[in-house]
């Protein structure tokens, strides 16, 4: 059965090939590039057109595997000796095979090792394609598994160990790598190396024992929480700046800076103290165009309202931007955001309830916006309804770049982007600022981490809790007295008798400030204290007043210190 052959195979006609006809067959004769006359016989394709009909070049054999299934494999070889020591080797393993020595599965692995990694990934990322991975994920894990696969120098399959890998990312983490792109390159190429071995083309993971760095203690960017009068004085700022821009004041260039004649001015960086000042000036500049001081006005209360989002429901960046405004539901008893699993970072389906006074907000923001492009006017004013394209309407238009964006609002609000510990301020702080919030609220820690969709009750305490924003002085005064000259007989005596206080001492047990109540959905909501429609840094006042900062209240009888502030408070309901 087992025997070695060439394949007749057809190929296309040669350019000047002469036809003609011997004995009954259509022949051609042409002349190959070594000037050799060649003649073979000439039949028609699936299309209609002649082609010839020629031996290939290599051997094939054929032979019966393990299984006892035929198989034909092309020998590469152009000698038929060789081809046949092929022929044996295929038929050797076919043996061990069928013995039960070896199993089929090993030999496909070796078959694999000779095989270019780069035909092997491609059909990697066809599965993260399939797997409808997002497409910021695919291109990052292609990025960096082929810097991985070129400075290796990494060609097949065979070439993937764990040394040369070590080796490569200790020489990267001395040159000032950090320990979390560090893991990202390791974690690229592992996935790789598993996706192999599901295929049956690597035996083992050569990168599994590869252990990873502790991203905690070698934090590149350490990001901070704002505090309450920060994200006061950011969404005052945001809501007004666009308009305010167009009020900065000019003032002289300094000499080194100057580069021509006529370049001497220049426009003043805006201040937190002149934002008032500026949008003033605005209007007068643009009293003949109101349509576009109207545009100006709208385009801060969206940005200013994204913020406010993104503080009080947790969503990132890219999930706020994938939010259409069917994505909004406010005729229900628990107002919410419908998050799609596709959106979302850990590929869940969530109901990210809403405050009432971001529910309201974001109620007036779309009827706002259906009712200014039912008039006509431009701009950023479309809707989801009847009529409509069908393709969904964004809620808000999130620039790609909001981190630019932030930063001049930080400069504008005189909030410095990095502290004095070295913790700065970007667009994934809003979110650390929400858990931070949770924190200091209360908020139970398993609640807490249920509202972030954290997978790991550490991640949301230890990473999105800024010490900073908690209130731990305050905290202290839940602790027993401890004078040092006093009797203990005494309190002794008084709990025998009922008069130690027991039940005014029981209200200064450290419990959340906001306690679970019955026979409400809703997650999130404000205290009855602080309702949410108190000081909205939103208000679409013509001429805008600075917000007032309150500072630290202290509530009698209970001894917990509390924040007065405009955002609310957050009460848990269940």
């Amino acid at each position: 059965m087992a025997t070695v052959y060439r394949k007749t195979v057809t190929r296309k006609l040669p350019v000047n090939a002469e036809l003609f006809v011997r004995k009954g067959q259509q022949l051609a004769r042409w002349r190959d590039s070594k000037g050799k006359n060649r003649t073979a016989p000439v039949t028609t394709g699936r299309d209609g057109a002649p082609r010839i009909s020629t031996e290939a070049g290599t051997y094939t054999a054929k032979y019966r595997d393990g299984d006892g299934v035929v198989r034909e494999v092309a020998t590469g070889c152009r000698s038929k000796d060789a081809a046949k020591a092929v022929l044996n080797e295929l038929v050797e393993r076919a043996e061990r095979v069928r013995s039960g020595i070896v199993s089929a599965s090993d030999y496909a692995v070796r078959d694999w090792q000779s095989a270019a990694i780069a035909n092997s990934f491609d059909e990697y990322i066809l599965s993260l394609e399939a797997q409808k991975s997002s497409a910021d994920y695919i291109a990052n894990m292609r990025y960096l598994a082929t810097r991985v696969f070129e400075e290796n120098r990494w060609r097949t399959l065979r070439d993937l160990s764990a040394k040369p890998l070590v080796a490569w990312l200790t020489k990267c983490t001395a040159e000032g790598m950090g320990a979390r792109t560090r893991n990202q390159y390791l974690q690229a190429v592992r996935q790789f190396a598993k996706w192999c071995v599901n295929e049956g083309r690597l035996a083992s993971n050569p990168f599994e024992r590869i252990s990873k760095m502790d991203e905690a203690s070698d934090r590149r960017r350490k990001r901070r929480s704002l505090t309450v009068a920060e994200l006061e004085r950011l969404l005052y700022t945001a809501r007004w700046r666009p308009l305010a821009d167009y009020g900065r004041q000019s003032e002289a260039k300094d000499r080194d800076d100057v580069r021509g004649k006529r370049d001497t001015w220049k426009l003043a960086a805006l201040s937190f103290d002149d934002l008032p000042a500026a949008v003033e000036r605005a209007r007068q500049r643009l009293s003949d165009n109101p349509a576009f001081v109207a545009e100006l006005e709208a385009r801060g209360r969206q940005r200013a309202l994204i913020y406010k989002t993104m503080v009080l429901t947790g969503l990132r960046r890219g999930e706020l931007a994938s939010l259409c405004q069917s994505s909004v539901v406010l005729d229900t008893k628990v107002p919410h955001l419908i998050l799609e699993a596709k959106d979302a970072k850990n590929r869940q389906r969530s109901e990210i309830p809403l405050r009432p006074d971001l529910a309201s907000d974001l109620k007036d923001w779309v009827s706002d916006r259906r009712r200014n492009s039912a008039g006509g006017t431009n701009d950023i004013l479309q809707f989801d309804g009847p009529g409509q394209s069908s393709k969904p309407i964004p809620l808000f238009d999130v620039p790609k770049q909001l981190v630019g964006v932030l930063d001049r609002d930080l400069k504008a609000a005189d909030i410095p982007k990095v502290d004095d510990r070295g913790c700065s301020v970007d667009v994934h702080a809003l979110r650390h600022t929400y858990g931070s919030l949770l924190s200091a609220g209360g908020v139970a820690p398993r609640t807490a981490q249920a509202a972030m969709r954290h997978s790991s009750i550490d991640l949301t305490m230890s990473v999105y809790t800024d010490p900073r924003v908690l209130d731990v002085a305050g905290a202290l005064d839940a602790l027993p007295a401890l004078p040092l000259d006093h009797d203990p007989t005494e309190r002794e005596r008084a709990a025998a008798t009922g008069t130690d206080g027991r039940q005014h001492n029981a209200q200064r047990t450290v419990a959340p400030m906001v306690a679970p109540k019955t026979g409400q959905q809703s997650i999130f909501e404000a205290t009855a204290d602080n309702p949410p429609n108190r000081g909205d840094a939103l208000s679409a006042k013509n001429t805008p007043e600075k917000p007032t900062v309150s500072r630290g209240s202290r509530r009698a009888g209970d001894g917990i210190r509390t924040r007065d502030v405009q955002l609310g408070k957050l009460a848990l309901y269940h």
